[in-house]
């Protein structure tokens, strides 16, 4: 049986945990603590899902630049090509943002896809319905495995009407032939950690991915088009008191081929208060983390540079 520990010299590979067994709680559990990203199989969402949406994207992306930026800037959402946020982040990608509660941003795609903007907007709908689903199953999962009395604890932030949901689309060209050897370390996006509860990854067969799990060593994630990679988000290390960790990542540019990655980033509503679960601290002198909203914390984030230590604001020992 595949062992989940680490120390800090040995990193034996991604956890994959097949969610159809019974012993998976236990290893989610273990995942989430030990690394705070894994990756699932036997996830319930048809190949066709993936396959469509992937085809629309790349589509979208092959358009001249021209007819892309009529779908931005991104307003927060919308497409958006080498600036990240409003910070001075920068890397080798173009993105389209989009809003999962609304249906507002797809007006942008109407002069770009005429009457496919129809086409697309169900297929993303259809595939983030999927995911979300999947995303609430592991949370529900996770906290059997904690042994909290609301199984819905987690899950039902993002089944809330109002949840601050977001879906992602990464598209990242080969990287071009004059940067030479420096194609290699070119930055795609730079390293942070999701500031959400959940999110769920899905990339073509491209390398790129990367993860931190001690300060300053990158970790290269071989690629995996049949799985989902999971990553425990700075909201969900604060419910559970640090004791599930929110794991940095970045992506560096391919130098042959274009990666593109479909991601959804499961956040509670604006107003949901963030604190860590009674249930998992012996008393509320335990806690590490002051509480704070979403809009707070969401705030927070705007502000900072994506390698920022963002939590650090919340931390009690930060605030004593």
């Amino acid at each position: 049986m595949e062992q989940f520990s680490i120390s800090k010299t040995f990193f034996p590979g991604v956890p994959l945990i097949d969610l159809s067994k019974p012993e998976s709680k236990s290893q989610l559990v273990k995942a989430c603590e030990d690394f705070g990203f894994f990756k699932v199989i036997n996830h319930g969402i048809p190949t066709q899902f993936i396959t469509e949406l992937e085809s629309e994207a790349l589509k979208f992306f092959s358009l001249p630049i021209s007819h892309k930026e009529k779908a931005g800037p991104p307003d927060p959402f919308g497409y958006g090509s080498k600036k990240i946020g409003n910070n001075g982040d920068v890397g080798w990608v173009e993105y389209l943002l989009l809003n999962t509660n609304t249906q507002s941003d797809y007006h942008k795609f109407a002069s770009i896809f005429g009457e496919a903007a129809e086409k697309f907007r169900c297929i993303v709908n259809e595939y983030v319905s999927r995911v979300k689903k999947m995303a609430c199953e592991i949370l529900e999962m996770l906290a059997d495995g904690l042994k909290i009395q609301q199984r819905n604890g987690f899950s039902k932030l993002l089944m809330d009407e109002e949840s601050d949901s977001v879906f992602r689309l990464n598209h990242y060209p080969p990287c071009p032939t004059e940067f030479g050897e420096s194609s290699q370390n070119l930055i795609g996006f730079g390293e942070h950690t999701d500031p959400q509860i959940i999110t769920a990854l899905r990339s073509n067969n491209t390398s790129g991915l990367q993860i931190s799990l001690t300060e300053g060593n990158w970790i290269s994630i071989p690629p995996d088009s049949n799985s989902f990679f999971i990553n425990v988000g700075d909201s969900l290390q604060v419910m559970t008191n640090g004791r599930f960790k929110s794991v940095r990542h970045r992506v560096v540019a391919n130098s042959s081929k274009s990666r593109l990655s479909m991601i959804y980033f499961g956040g509670p509503p604006l107003s949901e208060k963030i604190a860590p679960l009674p249930s998992l601290m012996k008393g509320e002198d335990d806690s590490l983390y002051k509480e704070f909203t979403w809009f707070e914390y969401k705030k927070s984030a705007f502000k900072s540079r994506l390698a920022d230590n963002r939590l650090g604001l919340f931390e009690k020992i930060a605030a004593s």
